[in-house]
């Protein structure tokens, strides 16, 4: 007897991603509540490490033509099928007003990939979900439409602020064949789709949370001298948006009376010039670029840490962090925490209370550096705070609850 098909399909960037791992966390969630669906991937995965959520993964993955020109004789029987479904006009006619706006080969590409997914999707598939408002929404708004099927998104940072108005407010309309519900996982997020939809309640705040039971119980943390050695951590992509350029510029701020060494963990394109940065300043026997990592790295690195930093802003593009889950994971493991008061991070720390929130320049980061380097008490009890509030109003559970009742109201039925 052949298992039922999934009556829900998933639309991700790329799987697996070590930098998207609240992703991943989501959809483990969705399936261990019952959930069955496919994953389909715009991307093949780049990362030489996978997360262990990966493997829990029990669905299949299929992968659309990353670029057209790689497979074309699979676009063009897809377009051939795509083009008897009973929406392709209208489809069609929607992405050629989004093609005037945005005459991009990337636009060009979205709508080969939603003609393959249209034609491939199993007959079963009753509900579209997309991970990020911008290119998987789009490839899933342009296939449901051909399917005459609802789809749905769930945005989070970098879609939200630089994609254009007119795209995200068209994906919140119902007479524009807008999604069913779209989530998101800050409440600035949330207040800034709402205004632009049709109906507010079309969009929810659904924090990712921290599924705790992935993570050990946090170490009992041995008092530091406060003039002993300061271990620091930042866990990011090397991109603008993370600030490490400043931070850097920092270091060189700090008194030759503090023992400090950062840890960087992750990748991204500005490794080589933040690394030529740090050599310039002389830093470089104080700094460790350990690169891509997986959790079970991770969480070692923050036991072993004195403070977590992360100075996220504004890029010049708009883009910007949410709420990063690597701030929830530091404060499972009592880690004191460093940030910037930038988007929905403020949301989970209160400065002075669960963190310290800086301006980013390297001035003011120098001296937070400083002041809590040496008042061990404090970052004690900023850190226990933070674990507190992660415990009592940023568990996964709630927001996966949501979520699958959602899905379940728009025909993703669960086994």
């Amino acid at each position: 007897m052949t298992a039922a098909q999934p009556k829900l399909a998933v639309l991700v960037k790329g799987w697996p991603r070590l930098s998207e791992t609240f992703i991943a966390q989501e959809l483990v969630a969705l399936q261990e509540a019952g959930h069955s669906f496919d994953i389909w991937s715009l991307r093949h995965p780049t990362d030489v490490k996978r997360h262990p959520l990966h493997d829990r993964f029990r669905g299949q993955v299929r992968y659309l033509p990353e670029y057209l020109y790689d497979e074309p004789q699979r676009v063009w029987a897809a377009r051939h099928i795509a083009q008897d479904l009973p929406g392709y006009a209208k489809a069609y006619a929607i992405w050629r007003a989004d093609l005037r706006r945005d005459p991009t080969h990337n636009r060009i590409r979205r709508f080969g990939q939603a003609c393959v997914l249209a034609a491939e999707l199993p007959e079963s598939t009753r509900v579209m979900y997309a991970h990020f408002m911008h290119t998987p929404s789009s490839v899933a708004r342009y296939a449901a439409i051909m399917r005459g099927l609802p789809w749905s998104f769930s945005a989070h940072a970098k879609d939200i602020w630089t994609s254009p108005e007119w795209e995200k407010s068209e994906k919140l309309r119902a007479d524009t064949y807008g999604a069913a519900f779209g989530a998101t996982c800050t409440a600035i997020g949330a207040e800034h789709l709402r205004s632009l939809a049709d109906d507010p309640a079309r969009v929810d705040l659904i924090y990712h949370g921290l599924d705790l039971s992935r993570f050990p119980a946090p170490p009992v943390r041995a008092p530091r001298a406060p003039d002993g050695p300061f271990h620091m951590l930042s866990v990011g992509r090397l991109v603008e948006k993370k600030g490490f350029d400043r931070l850097i510029d920092a270091f060189g701020l700090l008194p030759d009376t503090l023992d400090w060494h950062w840890t960087h963990i992750g990748g991204g394109s500005l490794g080589g010039p933040l690394r030529d940065r740090a050599r310039t300043a002389g830093l470089s026997d104080r700094i460790s670029w350990n690169g891509a990592c997986d959790q079970p790295e991770v969480i070692e690195a923050m036991r072993q840490a004195d403070l977590f930093v992360l100075p996220s802003r504004i890029a010049a593009d708009g883009d910007r962090d949410g709420l990063p889950n690597v701030l929830m994971e530091a404060a499972s493991q009592l880690l004191p925490i460093l940030s910037t008061p930038v988007s929905a991070i403020p949301e989970f720390i209160e400065t002075g209370t669960h963190g310290v929130l800086s301006d980013d320049d390297p001035g003011s980061l120098a001296a937070a550096i400083t002041r809590l380097a040496a008042d061990p008490e404090q970052t004690a009890a900023i850190a226990g705070a933070a674990y507190d509030r992660l415990i009592a109003e940023f568990r996964m559970d709630p927001g996966i609850a949501l979520l699958s009742k959602r899905l379940c109201a728009l025909g993703a039925d669960r086994d």
